[in-house]
């Protein structure tokens, strides 16, 4: 097989000449690792305590006002309804996930108050709760749960591709910022 492109003598001569007196180099490039946020190692007994401290904010007895119609959703008083409709189009992708597939409502309402506090304690905006659909008691809960708690901004029936009607993205408000 003929090679496509064959250099004349002229041609390689002049090249030799050139590169006479040159040095292989050795590699000196530095790899960089990606740099990424340190995840604060926190004492067993504070994360008890945050959850604890979390879910004091639900209650079984109060009864938000919650739009039943079509997906679940809320939005806070005074909070931008565009985050809302970005929520409902994906355009947060979470960074914590919760599934309470398994759990009772009083371990549900526990882990929920500790995804909030571990939210707001690593910077976390969007989080995933996965409730499941089972007998509906979590479905129903989770929504009225989160309503009362003075952190979260909104909440939103999941996109297809986060879990669905089986979950909700929720935003969560960082030191007193209400968006990015």
């Amino acid at each position: 097989m003929k090679k496509k492109y064959q250099l004349n003598p002229e041609d390689i001569n002049l090249f030799r000449t050139s590169v006479t007196g040159t040095r292989c180099i050795t590699q000196d490039t530095v790899s960089h690792s990606v740099k990424r946020k340190k995840i604060h190692q926190v004492a067993p007994e504070r994360l008890i305590q945050e959850q604890a401290d979390a879910s004091y904010y639900f209650s079984d007895e109060f009864q938000p006002n919650l739009d039943m119609e079509g997906p679940t959703r809320y939005i806070r008083e005074g909070a931008s309804h565009y985050e809302l409709k970005k929520l409902r189009r994906g355009d947060y992708s979470p960074e914590l996930f919760l599934d309470l597939h398994g759990l009772t409502q009083l371990q549900a309402k526990q882990e929920i108050g500790a995804l909030i506090a571990a939210c707001r304690r690593e910077d976390v905006y969007c989080a995933c709760i996965m409730h499941g659909h089972g007998k509906h008691i979590l479905k129903q809960q989770a929504p009225l749960w989160l309503a009362q708690h003075p952190d979260i901004i909104a909440f939103h029936q999941a996109p297809k591709a986060w879990g669905g009607s089986a979950a909700l993205l929720i935003l969560v408000e960082m030191d007193g910022l209400t968006q990015r």
